[in-house]
């Protein structure tokens, strides 16, 4: 089984931060890549960053790029993404994803077969 739970959205004004929390569970399966999506009301999801497990390579999307950071902690099975600078168009529900099969670095919602149950960012003007 594999289990994602997202935490650490909240409401915060244009300029600030958050850090978003992804807790995972594997058995008896591991998971091999990581990711943040978003999706806003209306839109599609769309990749954020995504981090592969076993080597250190990280893959951002061009709108968040030097402004969010995604990280992980193997030893507390916990995926970060550390979000500054924070901007309205940054609003979206934000789901941690897995791929427990290969270690593939994209943005691709159909390369992640995983899902979180997703947590709200809200940034004010």
């Amino acid at each position: 089984q594999v289990q994602l739970v997202e935490s650490g959205g909240g409401s915060v004004p244009s300029g600030g931060s958050l850090r978003l929390s992804c807790v995972y569970s594997v058995y008896p399966a591991s998971v091999n890549t990581m990711a943040w999506f978003r999706q806003a009301p209306g839109k599609e999801r769309e990749g954020v960053a995504v981090i592969s497990t076993v080597v250190e390579t990280t893959m951002y999307a061009d709108s968040v790029k030097g402004r969010f950071t995604i990280s992980q902690d193997n030893a507390k099975k916990t995926m970060y993404l550390q979000m500054n600078n924070l901007q309205p168009e940054d609003t979206a529900m934000y789901y941690c994803a897995a791929n427990v099969h290969y270690n593939v670095i994209n943005l691709e919602v159909a390369t992640f077969g995983y899902w979180g149950q997703g947590t709200q960012v809200t940034v004010s003007s």
